[in-house]
Parts: structure tokens; C-alpha cells; sequence
């Protein structure tokens, strides 16, 4: 998979590389099948934004019958980390504790991902 490259994906595209970051290599009808789960998608919709994504760079394509399979052509985690630097220098002025503190401040948290950032915070304290 390519590096993040500066490519940033929209909401819909996101939509897309989510579900292939964790099922790929799929075809366009599963893309678009698992997309109607949550939201009414049209075939050709998800197809043309496929095409779209593949000749961005964002996802790669091979043929296999009459069909095409996709697969993302960068990374999950890379991508992920690029747009929250990009949300955290833009919206919170660089400050990782505003952004933590309006995410825990606007959502439900559960306690066991409580007790994970309470780890991570102790982890990080120990690092210092």
C-alpha cells in the first residue's frame, strides 16, 4: 500500500476505504451492499466513486471474471493519523488536550474505553 501522499479522502470515500480496510478484496455490489446498511446507496453511485477512488490512487482494482476486485492503495492507519493532525492543527490549534476534551466532553464514553485512555495516560506519564 502507498503512503498517505497528501490525498485527502471525503466523507464518502472514507465510508468506502473503511469497509475495505477490513474486507478487500471486494467487489463494487459488496462495497455498495454493505453501504446500503446504513444509508439508502445507489449501485452506480458506489461505482463511479470507485472509479473515482482507483483513479486517485486511493484504491487499486484487478480484474477477475467479469468483475473487478478492490483493495485500498494506502494505509489505514496512515491515513487515520493525516487527517487528525490535520483536524488537531486546524480546529484545536495543535492541542491534543482541547481535542481529547471535547471528544470526552460531546459523546458517551463506556468505562471499558475509559479504562484505556486511563492506561494510555499512565503510559505516557511513565515515558516522561
Amino acid at each position: 500500500m502507498k503512503k498517505f501522499r497528501n490525498i485527502k479522502p471525503t466523507e464518502s470515500e472514507l465510508e468506502i476505504l473503511n469497509i475495505l480496510w477490513t474486507n478487500s478484496p471486494v467487489t463494487v455490489k459488496y462495497v455498495n451492499d454493505e453501504l446500503n446498511k446504513s444509508k439508502e446507496t445507489g449501485y452506480t453511485t458506489t461505482l463511479k466513486l470507485m472509479q473515482i477512488m482507483h483513479e486517485k490512487g486511493l484504491l487499486t482494482r484487478e480484474k477477475e471474471g467479469r468483475s473487478h476486485l478492490y483493495s485500498p492503495a494506502i494505509e489505514e492507519s496512515e491515513t487515520k493519523q493525516a487527517i487528525l493532525d490535520k483536524m488537531l492543527e486546524t480546529a484545536f490549534g495543535g492541542s491534543a488536550g482541547k481535542l481529547v476534551m471535547q471528544a470526552l466532553g460531546n459523546n458517551k464514553t463506556t468505562s471499558e474505553e475509559l479504562q484505556q485512555i486511563k492506561k494510555m495516560i499512565e503510559k505516557l506519564e511513565e515515558e516522561k
